[in-house]
């Protein structure tokens, strides 16, 4: 079959289906949508790299957006980039490839080949220099730098990812099976709608929820710090941010109609697996945080995914938990790739895809990640002190070096619980039961049942030491569950092992 796959940029879950009716009419009432879908880290980069690698970040070990942090490093190209699914689907399974878009965030930095590195496994390349722009950006293509200016009808890159891809289809071999990648540059800041959608959704603002600036009461020192109510112009800056994200994402819906229509008069559209996804979530007021993600809640950990193709019944939705992991192993099991040749930590999704009976499902996945901060005191905020960064104005910061958390996220039949431990002083712990508390206002860490806590904490930290097939160990509801409480005594026991430079 022919596969493709379409990869937003940052995107709010909630917000999918207003902005993209083109997309929820061709894809999720033509196929599936998981509603459960999650990634194991709540930021660009270290995301990316999980979809590429099929691995959860302490396997692949990119850490953050940095080229210290292993984005797009010359370390991830020589251990990782080349047992990326792609490279497999080129070289074991006879696909043509072709990728179009943002990649990794530090990718053409000089320091790690520029924009001459083409990552192995692409047959097509045509990749985005650095973080998402919609003008004024450089290209890969092939290798080539190629400069691009701000003239809309020539260089927004959304629809030049558009054309790219539809000459891909107009021109591709006609006797190799295709895969393509699309990374959109929307909705992802600094938010440049198209001209002809810069007057869309003019009365929209950003969901208030119950969360929405509100005190994060009995959270991490980082949610607590933040102010309460939110300043007038906070709030202004974030509803013109939803405002334009929501404006961005119409031109990816164009995008996906031309490329469906295009498969449809190529008679290919019948026999092609379309999956849109994104790569993390986003926050906007919640907990009274301005905008950002890298928090361990819903709102940023979890992402759309919907799924159409051959096999699929339409106007489907599906309650597993999935993460972002299984896309890897899911093409390869599509394009018939022994999935035990691999060290990769997802599950293929194909067997849900059909509509498998009787299929056993993991019960909880792991998320990870390290808190970025500079050694010296935002200069923006200097009575926050050292280790702080993204700060707003009015000194609410995103993110701190110990903002290091991992958490396991359980959805069973009985439970819907995240249980997370931060890697600082404190090992701060947060707990939330979602079936009382969907927006995970009450941290239970005190008044929720021991027993339970030993367990989770148990889990976590296997987990955080699995590789491939002892990620999909049974979780903590899992009727094949096993918990030996003399480990957790051991010199491997669970605050032992932690995020820290040896990763790297």
């Amino acid at each position: 079959p022919g596969i493709l796959a379409i990869l937003a940029d940052t995107f709010l879950v909630l917000s999918f289906q207003t902005p993209l009716k083109k997309t929820n009419a061709l894809i999720a009432q033509m196929g599936i949508t998981f509603v459960n879908a999650y990634v194991p880290s709540a930021l660009c980069c270290p995301s990316r790299a999980s979809i590429l690698t099929g691995k959860y970040p302490h396997n692949h070990h990119v850490v953050n957006n940095t080229l210290e942090g292993n984005c797009s490093s010359k370390l991830w190209q020589k251990i990782q980039e080349p047992y990326t699914f792609p490279a497999l689907l080129k070289a074991m399974c006879g696909y043509q490839t072709f990728f179009a878009g943002k990649y990794l965030n530090e990718y053409g930095a000089e320091d790690a080949g520029g924009v001459g590195h083409v990552p192995p496994g692409w047959s097509f390349w045509y990749a985005l220099e650095k973080n998402s722009k919609y003008y004024n950006y450089t290209l890969s293509v092939n290798g080539k730098a190629r400069r691009h200016g701000e003239n809309y009808s020539v260089d927004y890159l959304t629809d030049v990812l558009a054309n790219m891809s539809l000459d891909f289809l107009e021109y591709k071999s006609n006797f190799e099976p295709f895969f393509m990648m699309i990374a959109t540059p929307a909705p992802h800041s600094p938010w440049t709608p198209a001209p002809q959608y810069t007057k869309s959704f003019q009365n929209v603002s950003a969901p208030r929820n119950s969360n929405f600036n509100i005190h994060g009461k009995n959270k991490h020192w980082l949610i607590r710090q933040a102010k309460t109510p939110m300043s007038n112009s906070s709030i202004q800056f974030l509803d013109d941010a939803y405002r334009k994200r929501w404006q961005t994402l119409l031109s990816v819906d164009d995008l996906i109609e031309k490329l469906v229509k295009k498969l449809e008069v190529n008679g290919e559209l019948d026999n092609t697996y379309i999956f849109y996804t994104s790569d993390n979530g986003f926050h906007t007021g919640q907990f009274s945080l301005p905008i950002d993600k890298r928090q361990l809640y819903e709102f940023d950990i979890k992402v759309p995914l919907l799924v159409r193709g051959p096999g699929i019944k339409p106007n489907q939705t599906n309650k597993m938990l999935v993460a972002n992991i299984d896309l890897g192993p899911t093409i390869l099991d599509i394009a018939g790739y022994d999935l035990n040749k691999t060290q990769m930590d997802g599950m293929s999704l194909l067997p849900l895809l059909r509509g498998d009976k009787n299929v056993t499902w993991r019960s909880d996945f792991l998320v990870e990640y390290q808190g970025e901060g500079y050694n010296g005191s935002d200069p923006t905020c200097p009575g926050l002190g050292p280790g702080v960064t993204h700060c707003f104005p009015d000194c609410v910061c995103e993110d701190s070096y110990n903002n290091t958390y991992a958490c396991v996220r359980t959805l069973s039949a009985s439970w819907d619980l995240q249980y997370c431990e931060f890697d600082d002083r404190e090992v701060f712990v947060e707990v939330y039961n979602l079936t009382a508390d969907p927006h995970q206002i009450n941290n239970i860490a005190k008044t929720i049942d021991q027993e339970i806590l030993e367990k989770m904490n148990y889990r976590l930290m296997m987990l955080q030491s699995c590789s491939g097939a002892t990620c999909r160990t049974p979780g903590v509801f899992d009727p094949g569950y096993r918990f030996d409480p003399r480990l957790m005594f051991s010199n491997h026991g669970p605050r032992a092992r932690r995020f820290s430079a040896q990763f790297l």
